[in-house]
């Protein structure tokens, strides 16, 4: 049942981003910003502690959603964290402030994190793709706007096929498209020149988290000579994983890999469904974000920067506070 004090949107965002309707990790930041920005542009409360208390239960609804999406639990400390002031009103216009400041940031990194990623593409190329990452997309995007002659081998990743979606936008981009299966992907590893895959967050050691099928490319793809990539906005850091927490692989549901008729037929079986899997740093050449190429093992430096040492979970209520 809805928790009668969080606004509709909450409520909405927090089903859509559960469900996939939104789906990557720039727009499920975006979506979580906007929706704490209108808890707080419509919220009730009388007092600050109210306030607060109501704020930081609308964040609780949305970081529950999607365990391994990283970006939402960043999108949620940079907003909450920025909530700040004696009244009502002054709480209110920092939460409104901070969302808008990072939606406007996150439009901006984009754009940044494919003009790098273009850099290491060359008139040419070909690259293979795996899954649907905007982040990926955004430098051949870039590397097409440049001038530069892209085609692109993609694979369908199943369950959900997502790279049905990465095909389509790359046509539309004018990028010359071969749809694969995703076990053929070893038989064309030698006929491309780069492996682009996103991420759905990055750990301080510099493993990716991305969806299930990544790491046994990348594992090919280092048999097979050929270097791989993952564009990553720094909102998909892991900065828990400074203080040694481990990050959890979220299961889907048993129906997006078999109908329950066919399950039946098939008899006594077990179904297991794991969105993601780590890639270890050793079989990734770069990772490529807004602030620049780096090597996997240096990411851990980047991290320290934008989240110190260790980070807290502002949605949470402060030890000893009730609502």
């Amino acid at each position: 049942m809805a928790d009668p004090q969080l606004h509709p949107t909450v409520e909405a965002t927090a089903t859509e981003i559960a469900s996939m309707e939104v789906r990557g990790a720039a727009p499920i930041a975006a979506a979580a910003a906007s929706a704490l920005r209108a808890q707080a542009v419509e919220s009730t409360a009388a007092t600050p502690a109210g306030f607060e208390s109501t704020l930081r239960a609308a964040g609780r609804r949305l970081q529950a959603t999607r365990p391994t999406a990283v970006s939402l639990p960043n999108a949620l400390r940079y907003v909450l964290q920025r909530m700040d002031g004696e009244t009502v009103g002054g709480l209110r216009a920092s939460v409104i402030r901070a969302a808008d400041e990072f939606v406007d940031r996150l439009d901006r990194a984009q754009a940044d994190l494919g003009a790098v990623g273009a850099n290491r593409l060359r008139d040419g190329d070909r690259v293979m793709t795996h899954c649907h990452s905007t982040d990926a997309l955004a430098c051949i995007e870039a590397a097409v706007e440049q001038g530069k002659g892209i085609s692109a081998v993609v694979k369908e990743t199943r369950p959900r096929n997502q790279g049905h979606i990465t095909a389509r936008e790359l046509r539309d981009l004018g990028v010359d498209v071969t749809l694969i299966v995703d076990s053929a992907a070893r038989r064309y590893l030698g006929a491309v020149d780069h492996v682009l895959v996103g991420a759905d967050s990055i750990a301080a050691d510099g493993s990716l988290i991305n969806k299930i099928g990544t790491s046994g490319l990348a594992v090919n793809a280092r048999d097979r000579g050929t270097p791989i990539m993952a564009a990553a906005q720094t909102i998909k850091l892991h900065p828990d994983t400074l203080t040694g927490h481990t990050v959890e692989i979220e299961m889907r549901d048993e129906s997006e890999v078999v109908d329950s008729e066919t399950r039946a037929e098939i008899g006594d079986i077990a179904v297991e469904n794991p969105a993601f899997d780590v890639t270890p740093p050793r079989y990734v050449d770069a990772i490529i974000t807004e602030r620049g190429q780096f090597p996997p093992e240096s990411i851990v430096t980047l991290m320290r920067e934008l989240f110190g040492e260790s980070v807290g979970e502002p949605w949470e209520e402060p030890t000893g506070e009730t609502e």
